[in-house]
């Protein structure tokens, strides 16, 4: 019992800590005229193992973290409707394969330049093609952007990519677990995607569009608010069992809830919910950054070179595909689909957990994600913010 109680104790000790030094950096930076979410991730930087060692990453934070970023995602999708992604759909899935392509091809042959093993040099790759919409969709919240057509462009791109990401993530670990790859698992798994997306995108938005009270209807709930978190929660696990990102489970109900009468009120509710968990998100990615890692002066310049590399092959890609929406938005989508953040994060833990995956190239690839993450919104500010003059 007093385990237990001391248990509960430091849990809340850490959330404390960490939403507090979330809240100072974000308060610092945006004091400074800066995105506020750079301020939260140095933030976890500095009370993380790296610098204070006040709270370490642990699995109660992550989940914390996790539910920041599908609430995130959430409040991204109450402010989507389908129409307006329809817009965007062919300019948005030129962007996200070709966003896809172009870095892993650029991460397997640095792989084989380094004399890595096949199994490494697909993981390298694939580490290379994640992108965290969460980050750039925090951004555009924050510069009221979301409505933007660059907006749009990069959140349909981000559910392509996230499908052929997931596809490159199979192929990796079947390659590091089996020596192959299984092709009709594979080919499951995209049909049991890509019917998800499609169904809750089209099936899910009209069947709400015509029965618009149907979050008022239970009588469990005072308010519309829980109905829509159940539904929130349900995607986002089952996108997630199915091999997608949770996020994109829940960037769909928001979509779907998005289609009702009561879409404003919606946004009130949740509101809370967006203030409160996303910081977590942003702390915990400082909190895995390890410092010391880069006290070599060879992984220093492999950090470099990698980012570098994973920043002009996203950049260049995505800025190609959408060259036809004019420079300005282009750029903008560049930009965005830059951000490697928590999915990059990811795909070298897994790749560690495989052996495939050395400390050193681990640190750098940890290095990379966060890297892109801190340089993005700035330079994302700045383009939005040339976009909007006259």
């Amino acid at each position: 019992m007093v385990a237990a109680a001391t248990a509960v104790a430091d849990v809340l000790v850490a959330l404390f800590v960490v939403l507090l030094a979330a809240k100072l950096g974000d308060e610092l930076f945006k004091r400074l005229g800066q995105p506020a979410l750079v301020g939260e991730i140095l933030a976890g930087v500095v009370i993380g193992p790296s610098v204070l060692g006040l709270v370490e990453p642990d699995e109660t934070l992550e989940v914390f973290a996790e539910l920041g970023v599908v609430f995130l995602l959430f409040w991204v999708g109450l402010e989507t409707r389908l129409s307006d992604m329809r817009d965007v759909g062919a300019t948005a899935a030129r962007v996200g394969a070709l966003g896809v392509v172009v870095p892993f091809a650029a991460g397997y042959g640095a792989g084989v330049a380094l004399g890595e093993s096949g199994a490494t040099c697909v993981f390298l790759g694939a580490a290379l093609v994640a992108t965290s919409v969460g980050i750039t969709s925090a951004v555009l919240i924050e510069l009221e952007a979301l409505a933007s057509t660059a907006a749009r462009t990069i959140l349909g791109a981000a559910v392509i990519d996230d499908i052929l990401a997931m596809v490159l993530l199979a192929v990796a670990v079947g390659v590091a677990d089996q020596g192959g790859v299984d092709v009709t698992s594979i080919g499951v798994v995209i049909a049991l995607a890509l019917g998800f997306v499609v169904f809750v995108a089209i099936g899910g938005t009209r069947l709400v569009a015509r029965w618009p009270d149907v979050f008022h209807a239970p009588r469990f709930s005072e308010s519309p608010l829980l109905p829509a978190v159940i539904l929130c929660l349900g995607l986002a696990a089952f996108a997630a069992q199915i091999g997608l990102a949770a996020i994109i489970g829940a960037f769909l109900a928001g979509m779907v809830v998005a289609e009702t009468k009561d879409r404003h009120d919606f946004e009130e509710e949740v509101a809370p919910l967006y203030a409160f968990f996303p910081p977590f998100f942003f702390v915990f990615i400082g909190l895995e950054v390890d410092l010391g890692a880069f006290a070599d002066a060879g992984t220093l310049g492999l950090l470099l070179a990698i980012t570098v590399l994973a920043f002009v092959t996203k950049f260049g890609a995505a800025w190609l595909a959408a060259r036809s929406m004019g420079p300005r938005d282009a750029v903008v989508v560049a930009l965005g689909m830059v951000p490697r953040g928590e999915v990059g994060i990811i795909v070298a833990g897994i790749g560690a957990t495989a052996g495939v995956i050395e400390p050193d190239l681990f640190a750098v690839i940890v290095g990379m994600s966060i890297a892109t993450t801190l340089l993005i919104p700035p330079l994302l500010r700045r383009a939005l913010a040339r976009e909007s003059d006259p």
